[in-house]
């Protein structure tokens, strides 16, 4: 929800500012038009000392590449935005910040995960902290809690809510995604603005990172990843379809996750059998940019033959990645497949071994083969596994086991731990 100046208020945002008071340098990493120079600069005017430079100013750029050191020099907080633009600022950065351990003395953002830089002198291991940016959450556009997370590990089974919302208003909200841009605008004018950030990341964002000779494969890879979405990541599978070598794939793979289009959800496993499947699973960070690629709006998801079960499942697992950003419990995010065929979309399990199991369904209704996963789940970890949840259209909280719950997908971001 906007605050008084117009500003939708990010979730990380008291997190990067406890960042500044106890780490010399703090990144904030994301995918480009997210919000991060928004964000920087309400920093800065918090601060009150601080000093911006735009490395998209070609001034601030030469600047930047003529004369590193002077570039950085500085009092009190200097901030300088899409730093991928010219890492010869790290070297300089880190001989600053080692003259100096005070805390807050940079705030950097940049489009690129910035250990993926070409010729990056030095990542400033033990100097900076890096803060990921996403797209904006539902809770972010809604001024909701956004604390499913804690909400599953805290109550378990006792969680509970009701929802108003059907079918259609998920599929509305995963074909908007959560570009700023894309919130904005009208479903026509969104296509615009999807087609327009698409070549400027190709042509731009991931030249920064690789030279790529043949741009052309490169879209055709990326269109035809938004339709596996949700499935197993298969770089051969891939290099077969598209004609190119497999070591090519993966670096293009390795590209587009480094520009933050693409994400992989990595397999879980105890470490005990042999029964589960390794390969990680295909994520678009946003759900309109799948839905754009692939050419389905609202009412072509609903059709029979639609993709929504993909693209709800896709909605729904990167708002769980982007709770993961700031929400009390540290979890990590992984999907379970075994070699049997038995799935869950997502796994969360803490440091210290608890989990909790997440389905994922685009209907209103469960049936028993939906819980199978779940309930395998269960048999794996014993007492460590807290809660299985099926997030569904439907709009009110169902038992299904003692420890597994039909919760509606509202819940995402409308729940709150008690």
């Amino acid at each position: 929800m906007p605050n008084q100046a117009g500003l939708v208020l990010r979730h990380v945002q008291p997190l990067v500012g406890e960042a500044l008071g106890d780490t010399r340098v703090v990144a904030v990493n994301g995918a480009r038009q997210v919000g991060k120079s928004t964000l920087a600069k309400t920093l800065g005017a918090q601060a009150g000392d601080a000093t911006f430079r735009f490395l998209d100013d070609p001034l601030h750029l030469r600047a930047a590449q003529q004369d590193p050191v002077t570039f950085v020099e500085h009092d009190g907080l200097l901030i300088i935005d899409e730093v991928q633009l010219a890492p010869e600022l790290f070297r300089a950065i880190k001989l600053v910040v080692d003259a100096d351990p005070a805390p807050g003395q940079f705030l950097l953002t940049g489009s690129a995960r910035i250990l993926a830089l070409r010729d990056l002198p030095d990542a400033l291991p033990g100097r900076m902290e890096t803060v990921e940016l996403w797209p904006f959450s539902q809770g972010e556009i809604d001024d909701a809690p956004d604390r499913f997370v804690d909400a599953a590990f805290a109550d378990g089974p006792d969680l509970r809510f009701d929802s108003t919302l059907r079918r259609r208003d998920y599929l509305e909200r995963a074909v908007r995604g959560g570009y700023p841009e894309a919130v904005r605008r009208t479903s026509r004018r969104r296509a615009a603005f999807f087609d327009s950030y698409l070549g400027t990341l190709i042509e731009r964002d991931v030249t920064e990172l690789s030279m790529i000779a043949r741009k052309r494969d490169l879209r055709r890879l990326i269109s035809l990843l938004a339709g596996r979405v949700g499935g197993l990541l298969v770089p051969n599978s891939l290099s077969m379809q598209l004609g190119l070598s497999n070591s090519t794939v993966r670096r293009y793979l390795g590209l587009l996750d480094a520009v933050f289009l693409i994400k992989e959800i990595p397999a879980w496993s105890a470490g005990t059998t042999q029964r589960t499947v390794a390969t990680p699973k295909l994520a678009f960070v946003d759900s309109g940019i799948a839905a754009h690629l692939v050419g389905q709006d609202v009412a072509r998801l609903s059709e029979p033959d639609g993709a929504a079960g993909q693209l709800i499942e896709n909605f729904a697992t990167m708002e769980l990645a982007r709770q993961l950003t700031w929400n009390d419990e540290r979890a990590a995010l992984f999907h379970l497949r075994t070699r049997d065929g038995v799935e869950v979309d997502a796994v969360l399990e803490t440091p210290d071994g608890r989990v909790v199991g997440i389905e994922i369904k685009a209907g209103a209704n469960v049936r028993s083969e939906d819980l199978a996963g779940l309930r395998y789940l269960e048999r794996r970890v014993g007492s460590r596994f807290v809660a299985g949840f099926v997030l569904y259209s439907g709009q009110q909280t169902l038992p299904l086991g003692p420890k597994l719950r039909a919760v509606p997908l509202e819940a995402l971001w409308r729940a709150a731990p008690h």
